[in-house]
């Protein structure tokens, strides 16, 4: 059993095992992210995934179930490993890294199989989800998939862009993931001076970049004939989706174009970055060859 403790609460995970905490599961998803029935991965999936060989870990605070994470058995490329589906956690208790420890937890599950590698995908234009990604978990990427779940489902977080993914690899011996895994969960990305030399490169490598919350082209051709580029994307797209339903799908088709670009021609995504610039931050995937 996987126990921390944030600000005098005390948490714990455990592979789920009771029939009223696979159906809290099937509410968490409702609640996470706005699913009709016909969308949410009912309970007796998860249980037969639990005794498949897969994992249903559940992240408890006393008897309440405040968080999940969901994996089933892949093959990939010759090779077995976890595909972790989905993971939620209340919205309440979202500042208690519980999900960070829910991936510790699915890490050790896999190593316990002995599987080193669990994939997942998740939205690149997600800054908070590609932070916890790269930055915290140490995963890479070469895989750029458009339209995975079709133009849409019933979640109103996929509405306004397409559902294309990044296809993630977390290789749970590799000396980068244990190096990132062993810092504080609650630590920031490196903050990348804007006056610096290292902001700069990054900047002027990116063949996406924000310019008044619009995408636009940088030198294209240029950057993907060096052995890194970046791509940026902003901070927080859901508020300007709310204000400009049309942007979600120009920084989607924008940043589509760069990674699609970038992966056929040999880079891999490694890093997430946040330079300091004002007035805010600045966000970019950093790839290399």
């Amino acid at each position: 059993m996987l126990e921390w403790s944030v600000d005098n609460k005390r948490f714990y995970i455990l592979d789920l095992e009771r029939d009223d905490e696979y159906h809290a599961v099937e509410g968490i998803q409702k609640e996470a992210w706005g699913f009709h029935d016909l969308d949410v991965v009912p309970a007796a999936t998860l249980i037969a995934t639990q005794h498949a060989g897969g994992s249903v870990l559940g992240a408890f605070e006393g008897k309440r179930l405040i968080g999940f994470a969901y994996a089933f058995p892949a093959f990939e490329e010759g090779r077995a490993s976890l595909h972790s589906h989905m993971l939620a956690v209340e919205p309440e208790y979202r500042n208690f890294q519980a999900g960070f420890y829910l991936k510790l937890a699915q890490r050790e599950r896999a190593l316990e199989k002995g599987l080193d590698e669990i994939t997942w995908t998740f939205d690149p234009l997600q800054s908070l989800n590609a932070h916890f990604n790269f930055a915290k978990l140490g995963v890479v990427s070469k895989r750029y998939l458009v339209n995975f779940y079709g133009e849409a489902t019933s979640s109103p977080l996929h509405q306004g862009s397409a559902t294309d993914r990044l296809w993630v690899r977390w290789l749970l011996n590799s000396a980068r993931v244990r190096q990132r895994i062993s810092l504080d969960p609650s630590h920031r990305a490196a903050k990348i001076d804007s006056g610096s030399s290292d902001a700069a490169a990054i900047i002027q490598s990116a063949l996406i970049y924000n310019e008044a919350s619009r995408p636009m082209l940088g030198d294209f051709s240029g950057n993907l004939s060096a052995g890194r580029c970046t791509i940026e994307i902003l901070h927080d797209i859901n508020s300007l989706k709310e204000r400009e339903p049309n942007s979600g799908t120009e920084w989607r088709e924008a940043t589509r174009a760069a990674f699609l670009a970038a992966i056929e021609d040999g880079f891999v995504v490694e890093d997430f970055l946040r330079v300091e610039t004002e007035p805010r931050p600045r966000w970019f995937y950093l790839l290399k060859k």
